[in-house]
C-alpha cells in the first residue's frame, strides 16, 4: 500500500477519503488542515497543517492530494506540494467513466458516475464531480470545477480555475475563459471570457471582470 496525505478536511475531503478507501491501494496516513478542530475524520488523523509536508517526506510519505474546494486555493497548495516532490495521483471513481483516450493532470478528480469522453483533457487539480459529462474533446484547465450534474457538449474548452455550477449545460463547442463563474442550471450557449459571472438560461452577465 502506498502511503497518501490529503490536504484539506472539510467536505470535499471526506469525499476524497472515501473515494481513496474505495480504490485501495492508497494507505491514507491522515489529513493536514489547520482550520478543522477535531483530531480524526473517518478514523483517519487530523495531523496538524501543510508545514508537516517536509517531516512526513522525511518519514517516507511520497504522495499527497490536494481537497480543497477553492479553486486558486487548490491550485495554489499543489504548487507547494509540487516543489516538495510529492507524487500527486490523479484519482478516477470506480463507477466513473474515463475514456481511454482522455487524459488527466496530476491531481485532477473524476467522481462518481462522472464520464470523460473520448480525447478530452483533465487538467492539473481540475474536478469532475458527480454525474458530470464533459464530450469528446473537452478542454479543461488546471483547479477547474464542473460541479455535479454538468453537461459539456463536445469540444468545449473551459480555462483555469473556473467553476461551471451545478446542473449547467455547456453548448458544443463553446469557449470558456479562466476564473469564470457560472451559476447554477445555467445554460451557455455563447463564448465567456475571463473573468465573468454568469447565470440562466440562456446565460446572461452578472458580473464583469473585477
Amino acid at each position: 500500500m502506498t502511503p497518501l496525505v490529503i490536504l484539506g478536511a472539510g467536505g470535499h475531503g471526506r469525499v476524497v477519503h472515501e473515494l481513496v478507501s474505495a480504490l485501495g491501494g492508497f494507505s491514507i496516513v491522515g489529513f493536514l488542515d489547520i482550520g478543522v478542530q477535531q483530531s480524526s475524520l473517518h478514523r483517519s488523523p487530523i495531523l496538524g497543517g501543510d508545514d508537516l509536508l517536509p517531516q512526513l517526506w522525511s518519514q517516507g510519505v511520497r504522495h499527497a492530494f490536494v481537497a480543497l474546494g477553492q479553486n486558486r486555493l487548490r491550485q495554489q497548495v499543489g504548487a507547494k506540494v509540487r516543489a516538495l516532490n510529492f507524487g500527486q495521483p490523479c484519482l478516477v471513481h470506480p463507477s466513473a467513466f474515463v475514456a481511454p483516450s482522455a487524459r488527466l493532470g496530476d491531481g485532477a478528480l473524476v467522481m462518481a458516475r462522472a464520464v470523460l469522453g473520448t480525447d478530452a483533457a483533465l487538467g492539473e487539480h481540475a474536478i469532475l464531480n458527480t454525474g458530470a459529462i464533459v464530450d469528446h474533446d473537452g478542454m479543461l484547465a488546471d483547479a477547474c470545477h464542473v460541479a455535479p450534474g454538468c453537461a459539456l457538449a463536445g469540444q468545449v474548452t473551459v480555462g483555469a480555475r473556473t467553476l461551471v455550477g451545478v446542473g449547467s449545460s455547456v453548448r458544443p463547442g463553446i469557449t470558456i475563459g479562466a476564473d469564470v463563474v457560472i451559476g447554477a442550471g445555467s445554460a451557455v450557449v455563447s463564448d465567456l471570457p475571463d473573468g465573468v459571472w454568469v447565470g440562466g438560461a440562456p446565460a446572461k452577465l452578472l458580473r464583469k471582470p473585477s
